[in-house]
């Protein structure tokens, strides 16, 4: 049952005699991008233009293309943007490196971030001087006298 419910899209009349080639196409129409639904593969989409291009790999696949004659044919004829998974390309560099990159900066944000509130806790519980500690000790000696003469009345 879950092989069938892949296989929704794919019409009777465009399956291959035979199961190899067929198999074939079937992994050639995962890789590549329904240009109508753009988030799904060819061998997924119901749509006019995915059937065109299923027909198209069998059609190369017939005449006897191997599997990168078949997908470069495509991309020559409808660009990068056809497959799924672009290839790794001068033209796709930014598209492969900029995740990578983004999670690298987040990252370093984030450790510069810590060891800033780290600093500023520090900073917050950091010993009086001298002078604040006299100054202290005579404040609290003061209020401390304050209070033994102001003992309320029982």
């Amino acid at each position: 049952m879950a092989a069938s419910s892949a296989a929704w899209a794919v019409q009777p009349d465009e399956i291959m005699a035979d199961p190899v080639k067929e198999a074939r196409a079937r992994a050639l129409s995962q890789e590549l991008r329904c240009m109508v639904c753009q988030n799904q593969s060819i061998d997924d989409s119901e749509a006019p233009l995915a059937r065109d291009l299923r027909l198209l790999v069998r059609e190369r696949l017939a005449a006897g293309d191997s599997d990168s004659q078949v997908i470069d044919f495509l991309v020559a004829r409808y660009g990068q943007f056809v497959l799924l998974k672009p290839r790794l390309e001068r033209q796709t560099l930014l598209l492969w490196l900029l995740p990578p990159l983004a999670l690298f900066g987040g990252g370093i944000a984030l450790w510069l971030h810590s060891r800033r509130r780290a600093g500023l806790a520090a900073e917050a519980t950091a010993s009086l001087s001298p002078d604040e500690e006299a100054r202290l000790a005579a404040l609290m000696s003061d209020e401390a006298s304050g209070e033994q003469s102001a003992q309320p009345l029982r």
